[in-house]
């Protein structure tokens, strides 16, 4: 069955590269006009010119409250609509507990909790009153099981699946859906720049025997965007080859 987007409109935030950049070109097959945002103008605009006509590049900080609404109101304008938001603008400042700084913990708070919550906030007006809307969280495993030298962003994931279940209990009764998705170990640059033992260590975890592909996480981002997605909210999915159960 091919997931049909057509007259949708999409945001993927942090969307020039990796996981983003599959999701937005995923969305964009499935006929979705589509807007990527990302921190430098220029990189954003780039991926959407990689992908052809219908996509739009902006520059948006989602940490910055000023930023957020610019964006929003960019999208809306620009195509004329916002029905699909997903959020997976992430960044990681990694250390153990007693080191971590408090500025590690603020950046990254505010750029993978925050910067979502301002995004819902801002696309959701539109959304009710088209009475119609998806919005999908990109987490993490990690925001499911916790991780050593991960406490800010753990608790940034933690906090995105609270995030998601109580937008989606108060917008229900708007046709507006909200669901999370948990990634485990995908195949990204971060992951292709570990040496082959740690990259063998990290399989050995997981059930599947591999790394996930973007695509495995893309495709159900497309999924939970269209309609064969309807009754479904306050989810959250785990894509992970079965690391946790």
């Amino acid at each position: 069955m091919r997931l049909d987007l057509t007259n949708r409109v999409a945001l993927v935030t942090g969307g020039t590269r990796g996981i983003g950049r599959e999701i937005a070109a995923t969305l964009r097959d499935c006929g979705a006009r589509v807007a990527i945002s990302g921190r430098a103008a220029d990189s954003a605009n780039t991926a959407a010119q990689s992908l052809g006509g219908g996509t739009l590049g902006f520059g948006a900080d989602v940490a910055v409250p000023e930023d957020v609404t610019r964006l929003i109101a960019a999208v809306e304008e620009g195509f004329g609509s916002l029905d699909i938001l997903v959020n997976n603008a992430g960044v990681t400042r990694d250390n153990i507990l007693v080191r971590l700084k408090d500025e590690d913990w603020d950046t990254v708070l505010d750029t993978n909790l925050r910067g979502a919550f301002l995004a819902v906030r801002a696309a959701a007006r539109g959304m009710m009153k088209r009475r119609w809307g998806r919005i999908i969280n990109i987490t993490s495993v990690v925001g499911v099981t916790g991780n050593k030298g991960q406490a800010n962003y753990a608790a940034s994931k933690a906090g995105l699946i609270g995030l998601t279940k109580s937008v989606a209990r108060e917008l229900a009764s708007r046709n507006i859906l909200a669901n999370a998705i948990a990634p485990g170990f995908i195949e990204t640059d971060m992951t292709a720049a570990l040496t082959p033992e740690a990259q063998a260590a990290l399989r050995a975890q997981i059930p599947l025997g591999r790394l996930g592909a973007p695509a495995d996480v893309a495709n159900l981002v497309a999924f939970l965007a269209s309609d064969q997605s309807a009754y479904i909210t306050g989810q959250v999915f785990v894509v992970d080859g079965g690391m946790v159960m």
